[in-house]
């Protein structure tokens, strides 16, 4: 075997011609972009506050289902013109069958407002049949919005559990600032454009911690085992590495995530839109978190190779042997 073929000798683990991309080396200008934007998006939740559908607000929403195909803003502009204001028109799978929202009407049941929607919605030419009408209160729809944010702050905290037993609390604290970063930035994105925010945003929402907890895990999980495996590295050379080693999981997955995102909003739909738009906000949001909160956070808490040693109790250590 030649000296051309022969493998080069190994630092920690790895072959000297491997580059190990310096993450942290841009860990504080990362810190302040982080905060920056967080900040941001306290301002404006704060300050403009969202734009919230009929799902949390309350209103009507009815089903129909037409002899032909309809475009929405044909229904729209029938239910204007019967006197439904600010109604939203989408599409459910097909041209023909569509889904009508509208605010609280008052002073109508719903039997009547069956009625009423019928003849509104029949076009020349078109009929149109209502399947299904839904009068839901303005007490209501705000219970589910205090029960979403529960929702997602439940979620959150069995998230630092789940990884302070897996792993480490450090690196459980990262974990969970970064899904917070997430769901702020996501949410601030939505507040700052008035862009709708109903329960399918709320999916996304949730949608988004499990993606960006799986990351965590996978680079945490990295991490440990480097901490077991490498002697001699600094903590911060560990941390890189682990990052690199990991980084072509993470475009893989992400890139993925992004083609059957853009997929659902070009081809899926009004119904899905805005599911797809948080969604794709959100990717970006925690593949960036995940290596600049989580884990910059733990790097910065002290995370060593100590954390991921299992000590031996003195009660268990070897005593000198006994002379015969």
């Amino acid at each position: 075997m030649t000296e051309n073929t022969q493998l080069k000798q190994k630092k920690y683990g790895r072959p000297d011609d491997e580059r190990i991309i310096p993450f942290m080396k841009i860990s504080l200008p990362a810190a302040v972009i982080s905060i920056i934007l967080t900040v941001a998006s306290i301002f404006f939740i704060a300050t403009k506050g969202l734009n919230l559908g009929l799902d949390f607000t309350g209103g009507v929403s009815a089903e129909l289902n037409y002899s032909q195909p309809v475009k929405a803003s044909d229904v729209n502009a029938a239910l204007a013109k019967a006197g439904f204001k600010d109604s939203v028109v989408q599409t459910l799978g097909s041209n023909r069958d569509l889904m009508v929202r509208m605010p609280v009407q008052e002073n109508a049941e719903a039997a009547d407002l069956t009625k009423e929607i019928t003849t509104a919605v029949q076009l020349p030419g078109n009929k149109a049949e209502v399947h299904k009408v839904d009068v839901v209160g303005g007490q209501v729809g705000n219970e589910l919005y205090v029960r979403s944010g529960g929702a997602v702050a439940l979620a959150m905290l069995l998230m630092l559990v789940y990884v302070t037993i897996r792993f480490e609390f450090k690196l459980a604290l990262g974990a969970v600032l970064s899904l917070l970063h997430d769901v702020l930035v996501t949410v601030g994105v939505f507040a700052m454009m008035q862009w709708p925010f109903d329960l399918t945003v709320l999916a996304a929402i949730l949608a988004l911690l499990g993606f960006s907890l799986n990351d965590n895990i996978v680079v945490s999980d990295r991490i440990r085992e480097n901490f077991r495996k490498i002697r001699g590295a600094e903590p911060l050379e560990i941390v890189n590495i682990a990052l690199t080693e990991t980084l072509r999981r993470t475009i893989h997955t992400s890139a993925t995530l992004l083609l059957v995102v853009l997929a659902m909003m070009f081809l899926g739909g009004d119904g899905l839109h805005w599911f797809s738009v948080a969604m794709f906000i959100g990717v970006f949001v925690g593949t960036y978190s995940s290596i600049y909160i989580g884990t910059a956070f733990a790097l910065w808490r002290g995370l060593n190779r100590q954390d991921f040693i299992v000590q031996v109790k003195p009660e268990f250590e070897e005593e000198n042997e006994i002379p015969r």
